[in-house]
């Protein structure tokens, strides 16, 4: 099929949280900027901001401190894509985003110099730093263990209140669970966003605290899932907290939650007003350079090009496995749209260890791109790719998010610096 080829000043590849902040940072910027992408792992985030809670990951040594951890991670690895980033740009980075959310509705929480412990789906506690309005008062009833009620609902899969209230028993002992029926026309399985949805409905909020009064005994403060709405969550929290004459607070579900997408929808609106162009549900289906250093897209939602786009410099957000900008093939593990070189280990045999829970995690998650001090991919011998091709997010080599508790803070922070070093 024909396709005309429209022009822009970068082009951003990749939905996730580092695609969405680099694309946030550049139209702020006044940018013209293009995004694709399919549905992003941003839909899989429980709505906390990590920025640095654990290091070394082998020992499991939880930091009160971000910015002391941070610095103690550079010096052990000193090529961690955190040496990239100062900390006066990761921390004008995080103001940026959590200014944008809270305009556009999402209000987010946070003690600047210190990171705050949070409830998981499962009944533990997490080391995080910046947590949705609609969660700070579960961190702050944690820290002072105030008589809790946590509620579940029936016919919802992947929350137990139960759980929860029993795997945290031996740290919050006025901590109790009960579980009831969904108000309202809901039966049968329930899904979290259905509920979340349902309770934009001011008439539906009166019901659930009607449901949950009779078990409020002593409770100073209410828990339940992340359901508090999907456009009202201000209003759904503020309802509840008047009819029940107490805090209230969500607990994120199993993924897709509520919060990510309610995160997605918030960026995705957001970027309407400010005149991004989105592809959503599109992926970049061939890159290629030009002789002027430019980029050449090709996007389509199949394997047929349906739109074609050039752009100065280009952002690679695209995520490892899951977000498919690294693929895993019998030999070797491949960056699936430059071709660029991937740091990784020597052979296949070698990107795991024997023990599937070996305290020094396996070398497959720290394999990535590697990058200079402007994050653009680089050759064996250090040289960038290309002029104007930047990286950020979990893409990048010699990180491993997951079990240093530094995913959003790395998507953030990178993509902040990698927005700048094409801008300037």
């Amino acid at each position: 099929m024909s396709k005309s080829t429209d022009t822009y000043e970068l082009a951003v590849i990749g939905t996730g949280m580092a695609g969405m902040a680099a694309t946030l940072f550049a139209a702020n910027r006044e940018i013209s900027v293009a995004q694709a992408g399919t549905t992003g792992e941003i839909i899989f985030a429980s709505g906390y901001f990590d920025l640095m809670g654990i290091h070394p990951p082998e020992e499991k040594k939880i930091w009160k401190d971000p910015w002391a951890a941070r610095d103690a991670l550079i010096r052990d690895i000193p090529n961690h894509p955190y040496a990239r980033v100062r900390q006066k740009d990761i921390l004008a980075a995080f103001e940026e985003i959590i200014s944008f959310l809270q305009e556009t509705g999402l209000q987010y929480c946070r003690m600047e110099s210190q990171n705050s412990q949070a409830l998981t789906p499962v009944g533990t506690v997490k080391t995080t730093y910046a947590v949705p309005h609609t969660m700070w008062a579960g961190v702050q009833a944690l820290a002072e263990k105030q008589p809790c009620l946590v509620v579940g609902f029936k016919g919802l899969k992947g929350f137990s209140a139960h759980q929860v209230a029993g795997n945290l028993q031996h740290k919050w002992p006025k901590l109790r669970a009960v579980r009831i029926p969904f108000p309202g026309r809901l039966e049968g399985e329930l899904y979290a966003e259905q509920m979340a949805r349902s309770l934009d409905f001011s008439g539906n909020r009166e019901k659930l605290a009607l449901a949950i009064q009779p078990h409020m005994k002593d409770a100073k403060v209410v828990g339940m899932p992340a359901i508090l709405g999907m456009y009202q969550t201000r209003d759904v929290l503020t309802d509840l907290e008047h009819h029940l004459g107490v805090p209230v607070f969500e607990i994120p579900t199993l993924p897709p939650s509520v919060p990510g997408l309610r995160l997605k929808e918030t960026f995705e609106q957001g970027f309407q007003k400010k005149a991004v162009q989105q592809f959503s549900q599109k992926r970049v289906l061939k890159a290629r350079s030009t002789p002027e250093g430019n980029f050449v897209l090709d996007i389509g939602s199949g394997e047929t090009p349906e739109h074609q786009i050039q752009a100065k410099g280009v952002i690679l957000a695209t995520g490892r496995f899951l977000g498919r900008g690294l693929s895993a093939e019998r030999k070797r593990i491949r960056e699936t749209l430059f071709d660029l070189p991937v740091f990784q280990p020597e052979t296949r045999p070698d990107w795991h260890r024997k023990d599937f829970l070996d305290s020094r995690g396996h070398p497959l998650n720290r394999a990535g791109l590697e990058t200079d001090d402007r994050l653009r991919p680089v050759d064996a011998s250090g040289k960038p790719m290309f002029q104007r091709l930047f990286a950020a997010g979990a893409i990048l080599a010699h990180q491993d998010w997951i079990r240093m508790k530094c995913g959003a803070g790395l998507a953030i922070a990178t993509a902040y610096k990698a927005v700048d070093a094409f801008w300037k």
